[in-house]
């Protein structure tokens, strides 16, 4: 009997989106603590959807390379998990798992045979280790920004390192990337949204039907 599958929908600002996210079946939401995204909300907004969502969904805050007392604001939230989506080393990554006491996300970009042989090193210091496209060059923020990367890449990836996938998923090409990549879980932002930022209904409780449904 296989694990059930994981779907993370990150990136929510609102209440609403998130009773939408709830209601239509997500395991886990995300909501993003950096200045630079269009889904950035603050500390204060954060605590509230966390209080919204304990007991309900697994929420989860994402960083990016945070200072010792970001990291400290934001374990005091109580969320289940913090992702970090930054260029954090597997030493850091650590000692931000120790500091918090919170179960950590360690989001890796890969766009190259190399990235995937780093995946490796994050294993022992994160407790999910989640795989993204890789930002292009000169982006002005980490993530997929809304891309796919190369999925036949993973087939270099050592079979017993669970992750989750992101990057350019969408309502559309979620089944696919599932039976393709078999990942623990999937997560999306931007393929959920009608503009940056902004969540549709519609297309969270799409997504999130067309990937139970491959299950």
């Amino acid at each position: 009997m296989a694990d059930p599958l994981i779907i993370k929908i990150c990136g929510i600002k609102t209440t609403a989106m998130l009773e939408t996210a709830i209601g239509a079946g997500a395991d886990m939401v995300g909501f993003v603590h950096f200045v630079r995204s269009p889904r950035h909300c603050s500390i204060e907004d954060i605590a509230d959807l966390i209080s919204t969502a304990r007991g309900r969904v697994q929420s989860c805050v994402l960083l990016v390379n945070p200072d010792n007392s970001c990291v400290a604001e934001v374990a005091a939230l109580g969320p289940d998990w913090i992702q970090l989506h930054g260029p954090e080393s597997p030493h850091r990554v650590g000692a931000i798992r120790a500091e918090a006491g919170v179960e950590i996300i360690k989001a890796v970009p890969i766009g190259s045979a190399e990235d995937v042989a780093h995946v490796a090193s994050f294993v022992d210091v994160a407790d999910r280790i989640l795989l993204d496209a890789k930002p292009p060059k000169g982006a002005d923020r980490p993530g997929g920004l809304g891309e796919t990367f190369d999925w036949s890449l993973l087939q270099a990836l050592d079979p017993s390192i669970p992750f989750l996938l992101s990057g350019g998923l969408t309502p559309a090409t979620v089944a696919d990337a599932i039976r393709t990549v078999r990942p623990m879980g999937v997560d999306v932002s931007s393929g959920v949204e009608s503009a940056p930022g902004v969540k549709d209904k519609r297309l969270v409780e799409a997504f999130i039907r067309n990937a139970r449904a491959t299950v």
